[in-house]
């Protein structure tokens, strides 16, 4: 039954402007059900977000897909993830680059990302327990940054850890409502394009 369902998001998927076979096949092999509460699994393969308890949300995988694909990302490169979440898109992620590094701020939530990872035998994820918007000085530079929470500005802190070249992908919030930007570090300053409105929960600094 699963497949089947698989097999329709992935459609829908390229049919919504997804073009890059490789992101297509990373949704593909990683089971999004394994980061869904029980009683949503069903829902699982469906093109939207539900809920992953702590009033956070797993992202609608186009969303994930989109995102993913505006990093441009390669094989060789380091990424940055700030908001760990159910964990999806760090494993979506793991499939395409060299390796993940992805920071939470909810305790309870990084302990089941972290059991997934290990269940599904994911070995190029690092997690840290932290506020993200500070970034992971020790790991500097990332040749891409991805945030997964709404942002109202990319702080200095984020911008200055990311390689000249470097994309930064995150929803923004601007003129009330959320807009997934991208940017692109030139000459130390970011260039911004403006893609798809999205809904994400807010971006919050400290730990919890």
């Amino acid at each position: 039954m699963l497949d089947v369902k698989k097999i329709r998001l992935i459609l829908e998927l390229r049919e919504s402007g997804i073009a890059d076979s490789n992101i297509l096949s990373a949704i593909e092999k990683i089971p999004r059900e394994k980061f869904i509460p029980y009683n949503f699994r069903n829902q699982a393969y469906d093109n939207i977000a539900l809920p992953i308890g702590d009033n956070q949300t797993i992202s609608q995988p186009f969303v994930v897909a989109k995102m993913t694909q505006l990093l441009e990302v390669q094989p060789k490169f380091k990424i940055l993830e700030i908001g760990t979440g159910s964990g999806y898109q760090s494993a979506v992620l793991s499939k395409l680059v060299r390796r993940v590094y992805t920071i939470e701020r909810i305790k309870s939530l990084l302990i089941k990302a972290e059991k997934v990872f290990e269940e599904l035998k994911i070995s190029n994820i690092v997690s840290k327990y932290a506020d993200g918007n500070l970034g992971w000085k020790e790991q500097i530079p990332f040749d891409r940054i991805i945030i997964t929470a709404a942002t109202p500005f990319i702080s200095k802190e984020i911008e200055s850890q990311i390689n000249e070249g470097g994309i930064i992908v995150a929803p923004m919030i601007m003129k009330n409502k959320q807009v997934i930007v991208k940017y692109k570090k030139i000459g130390n300053k970011l260039e911004s394009q403006i893609y798809d409105d999205v809904l994400f929960v807010p971006n919050l600094s400290g730990t919890e």
